[in-house]
């Protein structure tokens, strides 16, 4: 096994991405292929023919350099979550792709949202119109539907490909299309109350799963060995949790990049009456609960996108906290850790100075992320393990050492977070476990530890929250969790 290699594939919006990892989480190779997609207003589409050609063509580069040191032990690929199309019996498209942000199919989730009325809640979600089964609703009213066809998600379209032949899907890609995670069913009531007919829904099994196997015509199109296993992947934000070792029970990982995500693991589903919190199921039957906050770094790039931000960040390393207290919401509208449409972003106080405004947005961001674990500690999650962090903000050390004093604990910046690593690690998970592959995988590069008590930023957090409250935006609930003042 020490020539053992695991390959991962991570379908993303802009580009795809192949990777081949060995058994200690080494990245061997590596390739990456753009795709272009065509927008227009809420319209979001791709080709998925695209998909295929990026990814045989990147997994050829990373063969081509493995060359016959490569002993593959199995293929999975994630995907954005939401995207879909309609395939025929012989996986050929009939539709283009709607994207995960596609949002024509308004009308739609609202009718979705009625007939799942009582199943939703116990999952404690609401369908959006961006979401996978509101879309399937508006495609089989907008296309002629022949018989034999068949829902795809994004990655079960490259799936067949690789296998010659339509897969399972994971449970993952399926929890938009309205897959029951806690019963491990098709919904049929919903279902046929929407007419929307079951043959149209794909065989659903768990991520990690073996599903098939690599067939002829992608062995030469790709040059992976004929036979290779091909795994059930997971969504593409829950392969970038297992990069980043989140993976055990009370483990977290925060994600900023243009937006601030937070996921992690619990032995229990969470009960999110809000519906702001909610949860996939992982490879080992855990939950993964979390959610996606508006506030980010968008509201960096706004602010101080004409900046030096090099020198910013060097005058916030180590700086006392600011006297402004920030809500750093680039856009209107926020959805976690509190939902509120007509929430907007505001300053409370001045700042003397640019650097003394960085800082405060800085800060602004780390309370948000705080408040989101008063959330999960609220819901009665686990948030005692290791927390990890990835995005791009992470190159800024002022914003993660600031985060690592308003949270109060240490963080771990992961080695490699990207998803298609993340399914390496799902794919070796299958010849133990995924902790035991995580565990041996993923590499910590650095931690950031607190240099400043949590006292010293107690006072603005508090008015942000009282603030947040006052303006009918933060819930009684929640407003009471978070003054309690309990590190985390």
């Amino acid at each position: 096994m020490s020539d053992a290699v695991y390959l991962g594939i991570d379908l993303g919006t802009q580009s795809i991405r192949a990777m081949a990892v060995n058994q200690d989480g080494v990245v061997l190779e590596a390739s990456m292929q753009r795709l272009i997609s065509e927008r227009d207003g809420v319209r979001h589409e791709q080709d998925p023919e695209a998909w295929w050609l990026a990814t045989a063509t990147g997994l050829r580069e990373v063969m081509t350099r493995l060359g016959s040191r490569a002993h593959i032990q199995g293929i999975a690929v994630d995907a954005t979550s939401g995207t879909i199309l309609l395939v025929d019996a012989k996986a050929r498209p009939l539709t283009r792709a709607l994207m995960y942000d596609d949002g024509r199919a308004s009308v739609e989730a609202v009718e979705v949202n009625e007939a799942g009325e009582t199943l939703w809640p116990q999952m404690s979600y609401r369908m959006q119109p961006s979401w996978a089964l509101p879309k399937l609703l508006w495609l089989l009213r907008h296309v002629d539907v022949p018989a034999g066809a068949r829902l795809a998600h994004q990655n079960d379209f490259v799936n067949a490909r690789l296998a010659g032949r339509l897969l399972p899907t994971d449970s993952s890609h399926s929890l938009k299309t309205g897959y029951d995670l806690i019963r491990n069913e098709w919904p049929t009531t919903v279902l046929d109350t929407l007419r929307v007919p079951l043959s149209l829904m794909p065989e659903v099994v768990a991520p990690g799963t073996k599903i098939g196997e690599v067939g002829a015509f992608a062995a030469a199109q790709t040059g992976i060995p004929l036979g290779v296993p091909i795994f059930a992947g997971m969504t593409d934000g829950c392969a970038a949790q297992i990069a980043s070792g989140a993976t055990e029970v009370g483990s977290w990982n925060t994600v900023i990049g243009t937006t601030l995500v937070v996921k992690g693991v619990t032995r229990d589903l969470l009960c999110d009456p809000a519906g702001v919190v909610y949860s996939h199921r992982s490879a080992d039957g855990c939950w993964l609960p979390g959610g996606a906050s508006s506030v980010g770094a968008s509201a960096i790039a706004r602010e101080f996108g004409n900046a030096d931000l090099d020198k910013l960040n060097r005058a916030a390393l180590g700086a006392a906290p600011s006297p402004a207290v920030v809500y750093p919401l680039a856009s209107k509208g926020e959805r976690f850790p509190f939902t509120a449409p007509d929430a907007a972003g505001f300053t409370l106080g001045n700042t003397a100075s640019v650097e003394d405004r960085y800082i405060s947005v800085l800060e602004g961001i780390a309370m948000v992320e705080r408040l989101s674990f008063d959330l999960l500690r609220q819901l009665g999650a686990p948030t005692g393990g290791r927390l990890t962090i990835s995005g791009g903000a992470v190159k800024s050390e002022a914003l993660n050492q600031i985060r690592a004093n308003v949270l109060g604990r240490e963080l771990s910046v992961p080695e490699v977070t990207e998803g298609a690593f993340g399914m390496a690690v799902l794919v070796a998970a299958a010849q133990s476990s995924l902790g035991d592959a995580t565990g041996r995988m993923v590499r910590i590069q650095r931690t950031i530890t607190p240099e400043r008590s949590f006292a010293e930023y107690a006072g603005k957090y508090k008015t942000l929250i009282e603030e947040l409250h006052s303006r009918g935006w933060l819930p009684g609930t929640l407003h009471s969790a978070a003054s309690t003042g309990i590190c985390i």
